[in-house]
Formats: C-alpha cells, structure tokens, sequence
C-alpha cells in the first residue's frame, strides 16, 4: 500500500474544547458569605483555598477566592468564558454579595482538539523537527512546542492533535495551519 500526501487542509475538525479565564474584582470576599447564601458552591478551605461556583447553562466552574480573584474553566469559547463570569458576578450581586467593580477578564489558555485526516510519521518527525519531545514508550504522542504562536501541540500517529497554551481562538486555528503545513512540508503527514 502506498502513501499519499494529503493535499488539502480543508477541515481539520478544530473543536475548542476548554477555556480558562482569569478574572480580578479588585477587592477581598469573604467566602463563608457566599457560601450562606448559595447551596451549588464547593468549599472546603482545608483542602482548597478557593469557593467553587457551578453554572449549568452556560456549563463553567469558576473559583473564587478570598482576595477577589476568580477562574473560570469549561467554557468552549471566549465568548462563552465571558458570559459564564458576567453571569456568576450577576448571580453573586443579585444574592448581596456587594460587587464594588467590572471584572477585568483575561483569556488564559485554550485547549481545542483537531484532526489533520492523515496518518502522521512521528519517529521521522521527531528526527527533523526543533522543540520535539517524542517517547513513545512513555506517551504515545509527539510533543511539540511551537514557538509562533507559542503553544504546544500533541500529535497522534492517527492525525489527531491537541493544541493547548493558545490565549485566542484565532492562535489555535493559527497553530493548527502552521504543524499542518510544517508536516506537508516534510512529506509526514500521509492519506492511509
């Protein structure tokens, strides 16, 4: 059986599958409060020093800490990330908990899936390509670390990847583009 190069990067199926926002308030909580006033938080300050505020819709968990800063995780896009903090800083201030400022919203890291519908040569790739860690007795997956934009993509032999490290969703289909056409350019990437 032969191996074609793949000529077209059409559709890599790129799915952003979590965000993670940072988020300040620029003042102190006290947890306990929220905690009174809310049944869906998790607190245990022994294990964790962060309130865990739940929202089915959209579906996020944001931590909230003491000093004012918040995480939010789960969402799959900015847009998503943000509307799941406005809604939380809604839902604390609708409850009395005194709100003194807008939260200042930082996009922190994306982690999105993709799949480049090929098989990939890792044991070549990881002889001609820079900031490669590749042991499969260890992982299955090449690591590689991209310097523009920085992020790092785990590639599988299947043609599937994971790119993680991206503070934008253009940076991740950025990324995607750049391996795909890195792995065209070295003739690894291959139809079955």
């Amino acid at each position: 059986m032969t191996k074609e190069p793949i000529n077209d990067p059409k559709d890599l199926d790129i799915k952003i599958v979590n965000v993670v926002a940072s988020v300040t308030l620029n003042q102190k909580f006290n947890l306990l409060d929220i905690v009174k006033t809310f049944r869906n938080v998790e607190y245990n300050p022994k294990r964790f020093p962060g309130l865990v505020f739940r929202l089915k819709r959209p579906k996020t968990a944001t931590l909230i800490f003491s000093t004012g800063k918040m995480v939010c995780t789960g969402a799959t896009s900015e847009k998503m990330a943000r509307r799941a903090v406005n809604k939380v800083v809604r839902e604390l201030k609708d409850n009395g908990i005194i709100i003194l400022n807008k939260p200042k919203i930082v996009i922190q890291n994306m982690v999105a899936s993709g799949n480049l519908h090929g098989a990939i040569d890792l044991e070549t790739a990881a002889d001609v390509l820079e900031n490669v860690m590749y042991e499969p007795e260890q992982f299955p997956g090449l690591i590689y670390r991209m310097r523009d934009p920085k992020t790092v993509l785990l590639l599988f032999a299947s043609g599937k990847l994971v790119c993680t490290g991206a503070k934008s969703e253009e940076r991740v289909h950025e990324s995607v583009a750049n391996i795909y056409e890195v792995l065209q350019d070295y003739d690894l990437l291959f139809n079955e």
